[in-house]
């Protein structure tokens, strides 16, 4: 049975049995995620850090008019 035709019967059920549902199945979801925490998240800080160091602003604006340098082509 897949997770989509679980939520499918779920939504069958009348507002108290729905209620009951989410009781009886709570303290299953507490105890699992007691035995089993989720494994923390890696920082997004330093994700880059393998790349070296970033461009300065002065390479940033070369690199810049070098490419705009040609625009607008009269050949187009």
């Amino acid at each position: 049975m897949t997770l989509q035709e679980v939520l499918n019967l779920a939504k069958q059920l009348s507002s108290l049995d729905k209620v009951r549902l989410i009781q009886q199945i709570a303290p299953d979801i507490e105890r699992e995620l007691i035995d089993n925490p989720p494994t923390p998240r890696k920082s997004l800080w330093g994700l880059c850090a393998d790349l070296g160091q970033a461009p300065s602003s002065d390479e940033i604006d070369a690199a810049r008019s070098e490419e705009w340098a040609s625009f607008p082509r009269e050949d187009i």
